[in-house]
């Protein structure tokens, strides 16, 4: 496993519509780590905002994607995403 640092962890939020209105439910997606574990994720996400309890992670192994420059193949880098769902009682992260 990684040494990993809280704040090394989560990378940045990730903002489409999905993720936006999944926010309504105190979700929140963010772009993490690709040796991120879950426990990581939610301990890393209490840290770094204030008065805020994880009650689940969820998180999603992206592959890169084949690109091809002239006659050449190559992949983009793995990225891994993290679907965090706050508790009830827990305050909102602002974004912006």
């Amino acid at each position: 496993m990684a040494d990993l640092k809280y704040y090394d962890v989560i990378l940045k939020p990730v903002v489409t519509e999905k993720s936006m209105a999944m926010m309504a439910d105190k979700k929140y997606t963010f772009s993490v780590n690709t040796e991120a574990t879950k426990n990581q994720i939610k301990e890393a996400v209490e840290k770094m905002f204030n008065n805020v309890k994880v009650a689940s992670v969820n998180t999603m192994n992206l592959d890169g994607k084949t690109r091809r420059r002239g006659a050449t193949f190559g992949k983009t880098a793995k990225t891994k995403k993290a679907i965090v769902q706050l508790t009830a009682d827990s305050a909102e992260i602002d974004l912006f």
